[in-house]
């Protein structure tokens, strides 16, 4: 099949659609290479999907309509994945026009050149950050009126505007909701790619809470996994969950399905790297939630796939990466 990647270039982005080569599809990566961290590792992973005359790599902005449709229009993709966004709960308070202009703006975009070339399937991106203060487990079916951070409001945003276009014009939609992705080529604003560095480097680690939180980790292989299985299902209008309007639209949650401390996180990432964090104590940032845990037997019962692979054998693949890929 073919299909249409926006973030190609980004940590998910790019596993995804080094899978979908290797089980011989045809990918168009999109991504606008933007500065909000390492490009060299952004470029680093094109080069590496680039070694395939399977990938395509197309380099722009989402906010340029234009492009935009004359990239879709020459792609002719069977399934879009929508994963290309401004991401980061504690940057969105620092810039958040940037959040409006990509997840908002842009995903506009996508929707509407998908309006003037329909395709069989949009997988979209989101976040379990829409959640907010939700009891947990958090179940797809759950409310999602209360975001805790304006990134967790774009993204509730463009969840809203999919289903819009599922309803009006047909459109297929499964939004995925991400649950604090983790793994190999990892983002650097994330907590294991700076735990990582820091105590490679001998350097304080900023711990937030005194560690008493937890998240729902969910090793990358094993999202891609739930992502390339949903990508061949598509809804149809009854699996619309408001039940009221009919709509080929549904929410997954991808998620491990089970909460880690974060100080056993940390004991992980010491365990794997042979060294001791120096600990630097913070109270808890704003925005940010206690614990996250999901509800993921929706993921089972359309796939049958259950994400298992446990936190201590994806951190120590991660920092077996790191090492490598900076020579450490």
């Amino acid at each position: 099949m073919r299909f249409l990647v926006t973030g190609s270039a980004g940590f998910i982005g790019f596993h995804l659609c080094r899978r979908l080569i290797a089980l011989g599809h045809f990918v168009d990566g999109l991504d606008g290479m933007t500065d909000y961290y390492d490009p060299a590792l952004k470029r680093a992973r094109h080069g590496v999907l680039a070694q395939s005359n399977l990938f395509r790599a197309h380099e722009m902005m989402l906010e340029d309509m234009d492009a935009l449709t004359g990239v879709v229009r020459e792609a002719q993709p069977d399934i879009v994945v929508h994963l290309a966004a401004q991401a980061g709960v504690r940057y969105s308070m620092e810039a958040p026009r940037s959040y409006v202009s990509a997840n908002l703006i842009g995903t506009f975009n996508l929707l509407e050149a998908l309006r003037a070339a329909p395709v069989q399937h949009l997988l979209l991106a989101s976040t379990s950050s829409v959640y907010g203060a939700n009891a947990m487990p958090f179940a797809e079916a759950d409310r999602t009126d209360h975001p805790l951070s304006f990134y967790a409001a774009t993204k509730k945003a463009t969840e809203a505007m999919a289903h819009s276009y599922a309803h009006l014009y047909a459109l297929p939609v499964t939004v995925l909701r991400f649950f604090t992705v983790y793994g190999p080529w990892g983002r650097p604003d994330m907590a294991l790619f700076k735990f990582t560095r820091n105590i490679l480097a001998g350097e304080p680690i900023d711990i937030y809470n005194a560690g008493q939180m937890q998240r729902d980790f969910t090793y990358v292989d094993d999202a891609v996994e739930g992502m390339v299985r949903l990508a061949g299902l598509t809804p149809a209008a009854s699996n619309d969950p408001a039940g009221s309007v009919a709509a080929p639209y549904r929410v997954v949650n991808i998620a491990g399905g089970a909460p880690i401390e974060l100080d056993a996180y940390i004991c992980a990432i010491e365990a794997a790297t042979g060294r001791r964090a120096i600990r630097n104590d913070l109270p808890m940032p704003i925005g940010e939630p206690q614990s996250t845990l999901a509800n993921t037997a929706e993921l089972e019962r359309l796939t049958g796939f259950r994400p298992r692979t446990p936190v201590d054998v994806g951190v120590r693949a991660f920092v077996d990466w790191y090492r490598d890929f900076y020579a450490v």
